[in-house]
Parts: structure tokens; sequence; C-alpha cells
């Protein structure tokens, strides 16, 4: 397949981590990339050292927390590339909080104004195109972490419920059109998000195995899916368990770092 002709791909946060995992995946499988960040010398730093073919890849500088930046990006996308057949709003972040320091209350507008507002920012210029065309895939990276609040992530918890609550809401407005949403949760995966963390970490994924199964998830058109599975099961446990048994259990247990802690 020409590169021309070849599907695409836009994936935000695609300068590390998850991102970066997820363009190396759909670049083996075919697709072009069109790649975006706010740290653009580092993704041509990693095409660069991977020999990427220049004519499949475009990248477009862009900050998800500034609607107008990541807007932008988009449409300069549809115009360079064409509508995308997958748009993944991967771009996120995860600072710890306490809501009794007032500084932390800047960090709970910034993940949101990053998580949230900027997901739907990133889906929002092929909407209407993918809904012309009647296909499409839109993926939301929402967390585990969404499923119940754990002392100390009060920004981020929220913020991924956010995550899943919209990209459900989204599915619902779409689902005539042909094209799909999915919701990707995924457990621990060990990118720069996650290397601070002061707590275990259980069924820790490689960036590249999140990758593998994400890439799979999408391309089955999955509503939603938490990687690994493991993790899907003790979300479900966690769940269900009464308010006092859970109270019970994250006591103690460490906090991910507030904003300025080594």
């Amino acid at each position: 397949m020409s590169a021309a002709k070849a599907p695409l791909v836009f994936i935000t946060g695609a300068s590390s981590g998850i991102g970066q995992a997820l363009a190396a995946r759909y670049y083996a499988a075919g697709y072009r990339l069109a790649l975006s960040a706010r740290r653009t010398a580092e993704i041509e730093a990693w095409a660069s050292a991977h020999a990427l073919d220049p004519d499949r890849f475009r990248i477009y500088g862009a900050d998800v927390a500034q609607v107008d930046s990541i807007v932008s990006a988009g449409r300069a996308c549809i115009e360079q590339q064409g509508v995308p057949d997958v748009v993944i709003a991967n771009a996120g972040v995860s600072i710890g909080m306490d809501s009794e320091q007032f500084e932390d209350l800047d960090v709970m507008a910034q993940t949101f104004a990053i998580n949230n507002l900027g997901l739907a920012a990133t889906f929002h210029p092929f909407v209407g195109p993918m809904r012309t065309r009647g296909s499409g895939r839109l993926v939301g990276i929402g967390s585990v972490a969404a499923i119940r609040g754990l002392p100390g992530h009060g920004a981020y918890c929220a913020s991924k419920a956010g995550v899943v609550s919209y990209c459900e809401s989204l599915r619902g407005e779409l689902r005539a059109s042909g094209v799909k949403v999915v919701t990707l949760c995924p457990g621990y995966v060990d990118t720069p998000l996650t290397q601070g963390n002061r707590y275990g970490m259980p069924f820790l994924l490689q960036p590249a195995e999140f990758a593998e199964r994400a890439y799979r998830a999408i391309d089955a058109g999955s509503s939603y899916r938490v990687i690994p599975w493991q993790m899907g099961v003790v979300a479900k446990l966690l769940r269900v368990l009464p308010n006092a048994v859970f109270d019970w259990g994250v006591q103690g247990r460490g906090r991910k770092k507030r904003r300025g802690e080594q």
C-alpha cells in the first residue's frame, strides 16, 4: 500500500510513554502517523532514531491544555494528511494533590484542563468529518484510577472518571453514525508518569505490551477495555467493596507526589 493510501492515526502525547509506544505499533501496522505533543523535538529524535519514512508521518506541535492549540493541530492534520481513521487522545498528567493546600487547587485545574477539556478538544475537529464519512475511531485513554477515588489522587481519579463518563456520552451520541468511541483504561504501565510512584504497581506492563493490547482493542472497536485484564478484575472487586472496607484498605497507602516533590 502506498503511503498516501495507508490508514492514518492521530495521537496526542506522542513524545514519550504510551503515546510513543502506540505510534510505534501503528507504524508497524502500516499506518501513517500524525503525532502531536508540546515537545516536538523528542518526537523528531525518536522518528530519526527509528528511521521512520518521512512520507508516513507528520508532527504537530500543540498543548492540549490550550483549546485553540490542539484544535488547530487537528485541523492542520486534516488539511495536510486527511481525516484520520483513528484518533487517540492520550495526552495526560498525573499529579498528587492535597485539598488543604491552596496551591493544589491549581493542580486540579491543570489536570482537568489536560485530561478532560484537552481530550474533548482533541476529538472536536474530527467528529464532524468522521460522521460525514461514516467511519472512524475516537479513543479516550482513561485509567483504572477512574473506578474509585484514592487518597492523594483526587485530581487524577476525578479526571479519569470524567474521561470514562465523557466517552460513554460521546459513544451514545455517535452510535448511529458509524463512528466508534473506544475507552481504554490502563492499569500500571512503566512510563515517566508512573516511575515516581511510591506504592506497589501490580501487573505492571511495559509500554510496548500495552500498545499491542490497545491496538487489538481499538481494531476490534471495543467500547471499553481495561488493560491488563487482571486490573479489570481488581477494579470490579474494588467497586463492589463496601465503603468502610475500601476506606480501611487504602488507609496508609502511599500517595502520589505533589507538584514540586522529589
